[in-house]
C-alpha cells in the first residue's frame, strides 16, 4: 500500500509575460497588463508517496524533503525575477503557473530517493490560481 506526503513551500517572485518574437502590440494584446512586471507570492505544494518505512514510520525522511525544496524551489526562485532563470531568459517558455509546475516537477524527480513517487506539484500564485503537473498520463 502506498501513502503520500505533502510538503508546501512559499517563495516571493517576479514575472512577467513577454514574448520577444512578437510585436510590442501583439504582447499588448494578448497579454494586457502582464506584461509589466508583477510579483507573487506563490505557493509550492510536492507529493509523493511509498511505503511508510517500519522504522521511521515515514514515506520520506522529512528534512531531505525540506532540503531539497530549500534548493530546488525557494532557493532558486525566492526573491527572484522568473524571467532571468533558465528556461525562460529566452521568452520561451514564458513563467507562467503551468511552465514552473513542470519545472520544478522535472528538479523534484531528479532528486527523490529510489522507491519514492513523486505523484504532483502544485504551484500557486494566489487563491484563485494554480496549476498541477502529475506523473499521471
Amino acid at each position: 500500500m502506498a501513502t503520500s506526503l505533502t510538503r508546501i513551500v512559499r517563495f516571493r517572485a517576479t514575472h512577467r509575460y513577454w514574448r520577444p518574437d512578437w510585436p510590442a502590440e501583439r504582447n499588448q494584446r494578448t497579454f494586457g497588463v502582464l506584461i509589466e512586471p508583477h510579483s507573487h507570492d506563490y505557493s509550492c505544494g510536492v507529493t509523493v508517496s511509498g511505503r511508510i518505512d517500519p522504522v521511521s514510520g515515514m514515506v520520506m525522511d522529512l528534512a531531505e524533503l525540506d532540503r531539497i525544496l530549500a534548493e530546488e524551489v525557494v532557493g532558486g526562485m525566492d526573491r527572484q525575477d522568473l524571467n532571468d532563470l533558465p528556461p525562460f531568459r529566452e521568452g520561451q517558455p514564458l513563467p507562467t503557473c503551468e511552465a514552473l509546475a513542470t519545472l520544478v516537477f522535472g528538479r523534484i524527480l531528479a532528486r527523490l530517493p529510489a522507491g519514492l513517487h513523486l505523484d504532483r506539484v502544485r504551484i500557486e500564485e494566489d487563491p484563485t490560481l494554480y496549476a498541477e503537473c502529475s506523473s499521471a498520463d
